[in-house]
């Protein structure tokens, strides 16, 4: 048997390892990157909740109420978008709110009262962005589920554990 018999078999497989080594190096990228927006995420939580509340005030939403307060809590949830691929982050949030005077809440009680809900941010070029969007009386979990032909849930960071 000479070497040239070999060829035919020898280019599928390099051709699958190949392609393994590259699927496999591609999943490792996606994986660094949900790390760093999450590691990204927790070292900016402050300057987030004020770009968050900046950016939903600019939408004029709700009407007849004026944005004062957005905070996070601890917690967020790693999404991505299917049709763009790039990570959400889905944050449980209270917002606060003050009838504009002369509007049609300024005299409601209930609107000065806190409102649960679930910010949304983008992972766009190694930063957190917002659009102002507002998931109002949802949680990440409910929004995940109401939206899941727009979002594929990451997995949560693996537990590190540290040796005794």
């Amino acid at each position: 048997m000479n070497g040239f018999e070999l060829w035919p078999f020898l280019v599928p497989v390099a051709g699958l390892v190949l392609f393994l080594a590259a699927w496999w190096l591609y999943r490792l990228g996606r994986e660094v990157q949900a790390e760093r927006a999450r590691e990204s995420f927790r070292l900016q939580k402050e300057r987030l909740e004020e770009v968050v509340l900046k950016a939903a005030a600019a939408t004029g939403k709700p009407r007849g109420l004026r944005w004062v307060s957005c905070r996070f809590t601890d917690d967020f949830t790693l999404v991505r978008d299917k049709t763009t691929r790039r990570l959400a982050a889905l944050i449980p949030v209270t917002v606060q709110f003050d009838p504009v005077p002369g509007g049609d809440m300024e005299g409601v009680p209930a609107a000065k009262e806190p409102r649960q809900a679930t910010a949304v941010l983008h992972f766009r070029r190694g930063e957190w962005v917002s659009d102002g969007q507002t998931l109002f009386n949802l949680t990440p979990h409910d929004a995940i589920r109401l939206h899941a032909r727009d979002y594929d849930p990451v997995p949560p960071e693996p537990r590190k554990t540290t040796a005794a």
